[in-house]
């Protein structure tokens, strides 16, 4: 056993430094990894966070198309529009463009059929989606602050503007902690073209630790960057270098007096270390059906990226991750859902991509009864106008105005449609609900109080939904 120059061992100095803090960390690590006898452990397992009432979702996938796909295109239906394309009209919009008081009808170019006992109207771009109307819940009233898509990113997943905040997935997994210790329990898939506007951002813990933030997961090769040993480095020295780093921390938080700091940052090298093991895998679908991939399109080369995203997101799902987030669309214009100058061919290739594997994650997850307990989010930052951007074209300007997002699973009310946006969908005019309204129906489902979840820092009680009381979208919860 190695000494340093003081003449102690490594587990000598970390139960002696900071009045034995140190060895108090130690302690409840070794004791969750059952390296003392059951008989004097306070309990087998960690103890998690316990929920303000009953809970009805224990994860949530959130379907995100970045870039902001058109609600009058998808789920919207607008039948007084068809044959009036190119139509002049008064209409306030406000977008990339600024504010207008007037514009050019860009009339639907997909045709609405009814599906589902619900009978609800759905575009050709979601043939597959439109199978399972009778388990989603349809928010047609929909708002934001920002139609910037820099800024209405930061809201849609932070609840605001500005960078800096705690994002939706770091919340869930501080209200309630994680039940995987061997995977993060908030985790990231971006699209192949890249990240979105901001980066990092969209996924950030903020002001909360780092063990709360989002951890990006490849679906080719090693699933976590860096994670991967070296070629010749065993788990014995691995395990030892990590009980290096775990005693240079020690130090440092015992000179600056941060022992909150101390035990966050041991947790994230645990969880980096136990991750080398576990999340291969976790994101291993060798031994998964035929059947199974082509329900997600895995077997078809448009399909097979996204369909292989959201069954990673139902494996990880099995295994007690919080959070999954699943990003449509990367980098800038027509990489996304930012349909600025072709509409039908900006979205007959996203919806193309991922109208299948939508399909059939929300298939799989019914069969293997894990929808009712797993909240299945769908939408991006805003909708799109009803008019055109530029003199010629059929490209929509951005809209936050008004658009649509939809929840299915997790305690959701199925087969129902709430909120209306104006003839034309410029605008909401029947119970208009913001982000926010979003953000606490999702912790609603977790059995979270959204006005009483809070984080304090810099001198306030801080809250995803912000300091006004905010109500879940009640109409859609069962």
């Amino acid at each position: 056993m190695r000494r340093n120059f003081c003449g102690r061992t490594r587990r000598e100095f970390l139960w002696q430094t900071g009045a034995g803090f140190g060895g108090l960390a130690l302690t409840g690590m070794m004791s969750r990894d059952g390296f003392f006898d059951k008989a004097v452990q306070a309990s087998d397992s960690v103890q998690l966070p316990q929920p303000h009432f009953a809970p009805k979702a224990k994860s949530v996938i959130f379907l995100f198309m970045y870039g902001g796909p058109s609600h009058i295109d998808t789920f919207d239906y607008k039948p007084t529009m068809k044959g009036r394309d190119n139509q002049s009209v008064e209409v306030k919009t406000f977008g990339r463009g600024g504010h207008k008081n007037k514009g050019r009808i860009v009339e639907p170019r997909w045709d609405f059929h009814q599906y589902g006992q619900c009978g609800k109207w759905v575009s050709d771009l979601f043939p597959n989606v439109a199978k399972h109307v009778d388990d989603i819940a349809f928010i047609h009233s929909m708002t934001a602050d920002s139609p910037i898509h820099g800024s209405a990113m930061l809201m849609m997943n932070s609840g605001r503007v500005q960078s800096g905040h705690p994002c939706l997935g770091s919340w869930v997994n501080y209200g309630l902690g994680s039940v995987n210790e061997n995977l993060p329990g908030f985790v990231v898939m971006l699209d192949p073209t890249g990240g979105p506007i901001s980066g990092a951002k969209n996924w950030s813990s903020g002001y909360m630790p780092a063990s709360y933030q989002g951890t990006i997961f490849r679906t080719q090769g090693t699933p976590i960057l860096d994670l991967k040993a070296r070629d010749g480095v065993s788990r014995e020295l691995q395990r030892d270098l990590l009980d290096t780093i775990k005693e240079q921390n020690v130090e440092h938080a015992k000179l600056r007096g941060d022992k909150s700091d101390l035990l966050s940052r041991i947790s994230s090298y645990e969880l980096a270390y136990k991750m080398q093991e576990h999340a291969p895998e976790a994101v291993d679908v060798s031994k998964e059906t035929a059947e199974t991939m082509q329900l997600y399109g895995i077997d078809k080369d448009r399909t097979r990226d996204f369909g292989t995203k959201c069954l990673l997101a139902r494996r990880l799902v099995e295994r007690g991750v919080r959070f999954i987030q699943i990003y449509s669309g990367g980098a800038h214009n027509d990489d996304n859902w930012d349909a600025h100058s072709d509409l039908k061919k900006n979205h007959d290739f996203h919806a193309g991509n991922t109208d299948l594997p939508i399909a059939g994650l929300l298939e799989d997850l019914k069969r293997r009864d894990l929808l009712k307990e797993t909240l299945v989010v769908w939408g991006g930052e805003f909708g799109r106008q009803p008019t055109a951007e530029y003199a010629e074209g059929t490209g929509r300007d951005h809209n936050s105005y008004g658009f649509t997002m939809w929840m299915a699973g997790g305690g959701i009310k199925g087969g129902t449609s709430v909120g209306t946006t104006d003839e034309l969908g410029a605008a909401a005019v029947e119970k208009p609900f913001h982000v926010k309204n979003l953000h606490a129906t999702v912790l609603n489902q977790f059995g979270i109080d959204p006005n009483r979840l809070s984080y304090f820092h810099s001198g306030l009680d801080q809250k995803l939904v912000g300091v006004e009381p905010i109500e879940p979208i009640r109409e859609i919860i069962s």
